[in-house]
Parts: structure tokens; sequence; C-alpha cells
């Protein structure tokens, strides 16, 4: 017998018991986490900004992830999906974004378990406790949670959950052009700024053949742009690319020969092709400060070793990585790292000063515990701004979380990673993006 056979079940107050989780999102992560508390028989509540699941993955959805189907799946997910026919993708094959939600979520979304829990088109805006602000703490933990929810209508109201799992990532809070982390400065121009990841080959292509584009950022996301763009330019005369970062090289997009995942590993040496050809034009060592208008566009602002300078450019895509969106959570009792945004416990794990996501080592819900109990932060918005978070971490932090909330420490407890090797991270932690 060990230690881990004696540990009791966690209690739960009477006043919790009947009230279901809150699990913000309907995304791979947020849908892996009701999977677990249905497996476990809890009650849950998915609550979903779109209309749809995966409506963020759905805006990237022509871009081609690095990580393979058997990376992809959550365990408690595919149990249910395997209860209702469903047929799984070949486990080595790489899908796209649109194949992850067409072949797994919706399917998933559709399940009797997870049926009629999800809802649609409803925004949360704000957390806390029932009656309670942040600087109350008599009674706090066997206090319900109170969500604020914005309807598709416009109509405000507010639900009580036992928990919250925040699974609601980092897609819609890209960080700031300005190397500073604040909104850059400028009078205009701001109009010719994209999201990262924009369809060039596909939907968006008569935005950008024949223009030229700069791409931000020393990502995965950029990368890919920037390879789509040269693409585009060898069909669409006139189209120009330029890719602009602030340090003197793009260490995460290098190409690593012990990277397990083959369409990752092939980005760098892609590029670096391509900027050797003269296809793609690198402009190092750039800090942003401003975005003006110019003739050709949008000029953006700053210095470049040290030295005043300017770039202009027709259109510019802002791939500088994301960042967790806090603003909801201002009367929840946080537990946050000062420098990634991360849970403090979590942080030291995913430094991208020395993890990559390859190394990071197996966590569940011991560390992504704040202050306020059953409150969670996960998947990509528990790693705050480092880049380094694949799907199947997330999958074993809700599957952790799951059973603590069960009061099944034992299994709560048993938290295993499997991931791929891969290269190590920039130490720039500021600029990143999701490496899934």
């Amino acid at each position: 017998m060990t230690l881990l056979d004696l540990t009791p079940r966690v209690a739960v107050s009477d006043a919790l018991t009947a009230l279901p989780v809150a699990v913000i999102g309907a995304g791979p992560v947020g849908l892996a986490a009701a999977a677990h508390l249905a497996e476990r028989g809890l009650p849950f509540e998915v609550l979903e900004a779109g209309d749809e699941v995966g409506a963020a993955i759905r805006r990237w959805g022509h871009t081609r992830l690095f990580s393979p189907w058997r990376y992809l799946i959550d365990p408690a997910a595919e149990r249910l999906l395997d209860a209702a026919g469903w047929e799984a993708p070949a486990p080595g094959r790489v899908p796209t974004g649109a194949d992850l939600v067409a072949s797994y979520l919706e399917p998933l979304a559709q399940t009797p378990e997870m049926a009629g829990r999800i809802r649609f088109g409803v925004t949360v805006t704000a957390v806390s406790r029932r009656g309670m602000d942040r600087t109350r703490s008599a009674g706090r933990d066997d206090t319900p949670f109170v969500l604020r929810l914005t309807e598709r209508d416009g109509q405000v109201r507010e639900i009580s959950a036992r928990a919250v799992i925040d699974a609601s990532g980092t897609y819609a809070s890209p960080n700031p052009l300005a190397s500073s982390g604040l909104p850059p400065l400028g009078s205009g121009g701001a109009d010719r700024v994209l999201h990262a990841l924009p369809d060039v080959l596909g939907a968006d292509r008569a935005l950008f053949a024949g223009h030229h584009t700069t791409v931000v950022g020393a990502g995965h996301s950029a990368a890919n742009t920037l390879l789509a763009l040269a693409d585009l330019a060898v069909d669409a005369p006139g189209t120009r690319v330029s890719w602009l970062i602030r340090n003197a090289s793009a260490v995460r997009v290098t190409s690593s020969d012990d990277d397990e995942l083959a369409h990752r590993a092939a980005l760098g040496s892609k590029l670096d092709r391509l900027v050797a050809q003269g296809r793609v034009t690198k402009v190092d060592s750039f800090e942003i400060s401003g975005v003006d208008e110019c003739d050709e566009g949008v000029r953006l602002v700053g210095t470049r070793r040290g030295e005043p300078a300017t770039h202009d450019s027709e259109l510019v895509v802002n791939a500088t990585g994301f960042r967790p969106d806090l603003d909801m959570l201002r009367e929840i009792r946080l537990d946050l790292d000062e420098v990634v945004e991360a849970p403090r416990r979590l942080a030291p794990l995913i430094d991208p000063n020395l993890h990559s996501c390859g190394t990071v080592e197996p966590h569940g819900f011991d560390e992504l515990t704040h202050p306020d109990k059953g409150f969670f932060i996960v998947g990509m918005k528990s790693y705050g701004r480092a880049p380094t978070f694949l799907l199947a971490t997330g999958y074993e932090q809700v599957r952790s979380i799951a059973a603590w909330l069960d009061g099944d420490m034992r299994a709560a407890t048993a938290v295993q990673l499997d991931l791929p090797a891969t290269g190590v991270c920039s130490t720039d932690i500021g600029g990143g993006t999701c490496c899934s």
C-alpha cells in the first residue's frame, strides 16, 4: 500500500455539489475537459463565445498543424467518440486546423454526453464569487463562483458554478506590435495591420496578391505566413515579402535535427532558403515603437541597432505572439508568474529560456491551482506568454483537474505526459506562438 492509496478523497461542500462545473471555451482543451467531467458523471456546462466549436481554430483552419493526429486526440474524448461509432483518423497523418474541427471537434460535440451542454454565442465577461469581491475571505472556498455572461442578443445574465475551468485560449489577444509590449504610437495605419495566420493562398488571396506585405514576428506563425506569401509571389506578379524581427536571428524557427515533428522542423530550413534566394527580405534587429500612414500604406517606426529606423509596406501581418486576456478575472484571486503570466508553479516548467515543447515536465491540478480554490486556467492560456504549448499538454491538465474535482486524488496526482522531442525555444519570450 502506498501513501496515494491512503489519500482521502477531497470533500466538497453541500452548497457546491449540485452546481455544474463551468468550462469557458469549446476548443480542443475545453471539450477535453468536458469529456473528462462527463466520464466521471460530474455536471458541466461549456460556454463558447463563437457560434460553433473550435471558433478560433476555424480562423486559421487553412494552416497545417505540426502534430500528427496521435497527439491531437484526448483519451476521454476518444472513448466518447468510439462509443458513438466514430472513425478515427490515421494517427500519423498531420491535419489542418479545419480537419481538426471537422473530423474531431464537431463529432465530439455531437456525442450524447456533450450535446445540449454547450452554449454558443455566450461571452464570459467576468468571473467572481457569489456576493464576494476578491477582498472578502470568510467562507470563500465554500462559496459558488458566479460568471457574468453576455448573450448573442446583448442580454446580460449571471450563472453559478461549483468550479471554473478557463480554456478560452489567447488567439483573440495578440501581442502589440511595439517591442515595449504596449500599443504602438502613431497617427494611423492600424487598419493595414492584420491578425496572425491570414489565409494567404485562399480566402485572403486578393488582399495580398500584387502587394508588399511585411510579416512581423520570429515564431512559427510568422514562418507559415511567409512561406505562403512566397508561394503566392510565384503566381502573382508584384507580390513582395518582407520579414521583420526584433532580434538578430529567429532561432525559434531554425530547423532542428532532434525535432520529432517533421513539419515544424522543415519550416526553418525552407524559410532560410527563401531569404538566401532573395524571395523574402529579412529585416533583423528592428524594434518597433510606432505605426504611421505613408505613401505605400503603413510605416513601422522604431530603431535598428540603436539608430532611428523606418520600414514601409502596404500591409503588415502581426505574428508577434499572444498573451492571456485577464480582464474578466479581476475579482478572482490569481497567482501568476510576473514574467510569463502563467500560474506561478507552472511557470518554471515552461520558461522558454530553458524548455521546449518536448521537455515540459508533466503537470496537473497542483501546478495550476490558484488561491481561489476550484478555479483553473488551462490550455494555451495557462502558458501565459510562453510559446511552447502543445494540445497533449492541455489534455493531461484537464484530466488531472477533473479527477481532483471528483475527489480522486490518486488519479489527479498520477500525471504523465508523452510529447515529441523538439529543439530549444528562443530566449525571446515576448514574441512566441503556439507550437501546435
